[in-house]
């Protein structure tokens, strides 16, 4: 006889995330490729990395993780005595203990089932009676690799007539990344009493990047990536998602009273997954708005907070263009001088108490505020953080500048390049160019190996020569074959003079000469 039971993924049980295990310390037991969130908690001192290739999905499920951490250890409010001290503590034991993991999981195992008949874990089961059940989104649309309706096809060609089904292991990723970085705009319609609408707002974390703690293992990745709760936290009114009643979704939103809140309740999107019977596939989904206001994303401890000409405090967005050497010291400092007034992430305070052999970790999606998604963006640093302002706030300040200098000469180089085309094709104005691409592509790797090469030795005198000799370099390369003509060189040449610093103000009637003098006289100041 065919079971009859309900389909059943719990994610306490199942093996659905990738993992790489510990050559330094010895393993206990089977090292699987893939474990369970129990398993991951239990053995999170010989696991040294999650291996999920996503990057949203991975800075979704290290939140899920920080929140479900802060549970187990106790860490979720101040308590008696030092927060950090009592983490300290937890550092010291080297593992989770078995019996507060096995007490989290026991308590609220029903809630982490993907496909629970009452409470599937981060989605609303309400969807099948507020949704159009003959007007679902599909499975191409719940991939979020995969091109859906007229969309074009980014990281794999899909049959819209014979789509192909996610594995419940891989759908619960995909459902992480829609609840964190949805985009806003059109989505299924969903009737709730008198309303009635079809459009959904951004998702808390949509185009932004994150940027992550990462130790020696996963246990140590968790306790620097916690935030520090403020005095007035309570866990029984921080809640996580999955702690708290579903709401009305045309009310206010969920209340943010903590970390736990923050880190799992700020989506923007209701999901709900259909299983097949036997629970190892998703046939279909729901997917549309789950609230009408939005939600607040401020305080996300893992961001980069900056301000805009308005005043207005945004997140540094993802940009896949832009290496992460570049945003070194806006980690290692609280704060920075310029007109965005960069804030470092919350995290990063508190983060280097566990250990001075950090890595970061920088995670995120570059996209548009809708549909339009460009690329993922996934780096790493060496262990840097034990020059963080409050460790070595001397070393700190000097990276910052060695950054400094290193991102002055790939401005001026872009603008040199830029200059040189205008000159030589008379371009009406300046604008991005074929040379400046070129010019980029040639300089901010050579920038990027120099940067990292003088960080690990910890030499930072010097360093303007070797970066603008490098952007010089790279000005001579994208303009070698423009300068055999009397034109191009007399172009290249009069732009060369921005390498240095262009030319002072008033400056051009004292030069009396060619540019090539000019930018002499900047280089001997």
């Amino acid at each position: 006889m065919p079971s009859t039971a309900p389909a059943s993924f719990n994610l306490f049980d199942e093996p659905w995330i990738p993992v790489r295990w510990r050559i330094d310390v010895p393993v206990a037991g089977e090292q699987p490729a893939a474990v369970g969130l129990r398993e991951l908690l239990l053995r999170a001192h010989e696991i040294e990395a999650i291996t999920v290739v996503l990057p949203p999905a991975l800075s979704a499920l290290y939140r899920l993780l920080y929140a479900i951490t802060a549970r187990v250890t106790g860490l979720d409010e101040q308590g008696r005595g030092e927060w950090g001290d009592r983490r300290a503590d937890v550092f010291d034991a080297g593992c989770f203990e078995v019996t507060d993991v096995e007490k989290y999981v026991g308590g609220n195992r029903h809630r982490f089932d993907l496909f629970d008949p009452r409470r599937p874990f981060l989605q609303d089961l309400r969807l099948t009676k507020q949704c159009d059940p003959n007007n679902t989104a599909g499975v191409d649309k719940l991939v979020t690799t995969r091109p859906s309706g007229n969309n074009h096809a980014w990281f794999e060609h899909v049959d819209a007539q014979a789509p192909v089904q996610p594995s419940a292991a891989e759908a619960v990723l995909h459902l992480l990344v829609w609840y964190y970085y949805g985009p806003s705009g059109r989505c299924s319609s969903r009737t709730v009493g008198t309303v009635k609408a079809a459009d959904a707002k951004a998702g808390p974390l949509r185009s932004t990047l994150s940027y992550h703690p990462e130790g020696m293992s996963i246990f140590e990745t968790l306790l620097a990536g916690l935030p520090e709760p403020a005095s007035e936290v309570r866990r029984d009114r921080d809640l996580c998602a999955w702690e708290r009643e579903p709401g009305d979704p045309t009310g206010p939103p969920p209340e943010l009273t903590g970390p736990c809140s923050e880190l799992t309740a700020r989506s923007q999107h209701a999901l709900l997954l259909i299983p097949d019977p036997s629970g190892r596939y998703v046939t279909d989904a729901f997917i549309t708005w789950a609230w009408r206001d939005k939600v607040p994303r401020d305080g996300d401890a893992y961001l980069i907070w900056q301000v805009s000409k308005e005043g207005n405090s945004y997140p540094r967005p993802a940009d896949s263009g832009r290496a992460l050497w570049r945003d070194v010291d806006a980690l290692l400092l609280s704060e920075l001088p310029g007109d965005s007034r960069p804030q470092r992430p919350e995290v990063f305070r508190t983060a280097p108490e566990v250990s001075e052999w950090l890595r970061v970790r920088a995670l995120g999606f570059e996209q548009d505020g809708q549909a339009k998604d460009t690329q993922f963006v996934d780096a790493s640093t060496p262990p840097v953080l034990g020059l963080s302002e409050r460790r070595s706030p001397d070393s700190a300040v000097l990276v910052s500048n060695l950054r400094a200098v290193g991102e002055m000469y790939g401005r001026r180089l872009e603008l040199a390049a830029k200059k040189a085309w205008q000159q030589f094709t008379d371009a009406p104005k300046l604008k991005d160019c074929s040379w400046a691409v070129d010019a980029g592509a040639r300089y901010w790797p050579a920038a990027e190996a120099e940067f990292w090469a003088r960080f690990g030795r910890r030499d930072f005198d010097g360093a303007g020569t070797v970066f603008r000799r490098l952007a010089e370099e790279a000005f001579e390369a994208v303009t070698a074959r423009a300068v055999v003509s009397l034109r191009g060189a007399r172009a290249c040449e009069a732009a060369r003079i921005e390498l240095y610093g262009g030319r002072r103000k008033g400056a051009a009637a004292a030069a009396g000469g060619s540019a090539r003098r000019g930018a002499s006289k900047a280089v001997a100041k």
